[in-house]
């Protein structure tokens, strides 16, 4: 068997999200040397960062050292956020920066760094929940390459918030904010750190800087999920704060919540404490992307470090302290290891103990197969001229 490697990279499109906030991501249909397709999805943000670290690899090739060296395409820096149209505009650059590259010398149309970014994710691979308040929306490449002005709505509302402390940027991704800086905020990165724009200036911001206008509470967090999703450390930390968690690389643990500032709730034993989310990876996932997101930026600074933090709300947010976690979790663990003791059931047929925390089924997700990952979302017509696009 031969080398692993990327034959064609076809851009089918891209999709309006709605979960965790409103987002778009664009849908690459990628040809691998097997024959075999994948459909992948990725965010622009994510696609300028991998640009920009593809450059660092190959310095003389993006023309770092001499400009009339550079073969590398130009790539856009993520600009004015201006919704759905920003989106649909960016399709011509995108195809053509990845056909670009794929014509470049093999060392760097075939290099790890690139098969890396287009392996098939988990996320790649999920379909939309009937839970969800709101679909996705999938808009296609059109046959002709053509705009369908008709096809474009109005722009993104987008979440808007406010700076309670100074933050001075420490890479040219980030963003600096003032306090009272309100800011709109585009992408909400799991690792806590959120991308946002404010007049003319973008970049990424931590989490544990901005606070909602119009309530001190984060509505989005998630409950607490005492069953747990095993995760494994791929970088040590060492506890600063008394409720955090020291642990070393490569240990298992498992995560009982998941808060939007990059900073969850981890459980060891029966010890929980805060871990930054940047340093864990799902059990049995490659971590290579996740180490490479670790070297451009490190965890995002917690709420409780940040001095003079000026809030206009006159409540904090609603946290739960450790001791809450650990008594609930020991307590889920505890029924858990006797399924047999009487008791009245819920409606989901599990026993129910009030003094349990009630933990939601998390509802089985099937496959999405690839090629035809988004033609359940499309009418006939449509489906034929996709086939016949790829």
């Amino acid at each position: 068997m031969g080398d692993t490697f990327i034959r064609h990279i076809a851009l089918l499109g891209f999709e309006k999200r709605f979960i965790p906030s409103q987002h778009y991501v664009y849908m690459f249909l990628v040809k691998w040397q097997d024959l075999s397709e994948k459909v992948v999805y990725r965010k622009f943000t994510e696609i300028y960062e991998f640009h920009k670290m593809l450059k660092e690899m190959f310095p003389i090739e993006a023309g770092e050292i001499h400009t009339e060296n550079r073969v590398i395409p130009h790539l856009p820096a993520p600009r004015w956020f201006d919704g759905q149209r920003a989106a649909e505009s960016r399709q011509g650059t995108l195809t053509e920066y990845f056909n670009g590259l794929m014509g470049l010398p093999v060392k760097i149309s075939r290099c790890p760094h690139l098969l890396d970014f287009f392996k098939v994710r988990p996320d790649d691979l999920k379909l939309p929940t009937d839970s969800q308040a709101k679909k996705p929306e999938t808009y296609l490449v059109p046959k002709d390459g053509k705009n369908n002005v008709a096809d474009i709505t109005g722009p993104i509302i987008l979440q808007t918030y406010r700076a309670i402390a100074d933050y001075e940027k420490s890479s040219g991704t980030e963003m600096t904010v003032a306090t009272g800086d309100v800011v709109d905020v585009v992408e909400k990165s799991e690792s806590g750190w959120w991308f946002c724009q404010m007049k003319t200036k973008r970049g990424w911001v931590p989490a544990s800087y901005l606070e909602p206008l119009d309530s001190p509470d984060e509505a989005e967090d998630p409950d607490p999920n005492y069953a747990g999703e095993p995760y494994v450390t791929i970088k040590a930390y060492a506890a600063v704060e008394e409720d955090e968690m020291s642990l070393s690389e490569g240990e298992a643990i498992e995560v009982i919540h998941k808060l939007l500032d990059g900073w969850w709730v981890v459980r060891k034993g029966d010890i929980t404490g805060y871990f930054p989310s940047m340093y864990l990876q799902k059990a049995g996932e490659e971590i290579t992307q996740a180490q490479r997101q670790i070297r451009g930026r490190g965890a995002p600074p917690r709420r409780s470090t940040i001095r003079n933090a000026q809030s206009i709300h006159q409540r904090s947010r609603k946290r739960l302290s450790q001791d809450t976690y650990r008594r609930n979790s020991v307590r889920f663990l505890q029924q858990r290891s006797r399924p047999g003791r009487p008791g009245p059931l819920s409606t989901d047929g599990t026993k129910d103990n009030p003094s349990t925390p009630r933990v939601k089924p998390q509802p089985a997700v099937p496959p999405r197969p690839s090629s035809d990952l988004i033609l359940h979302r499309c009418t006939e017509s449509t489906k034929r001229k996709l086939t016949s696009a790829v």
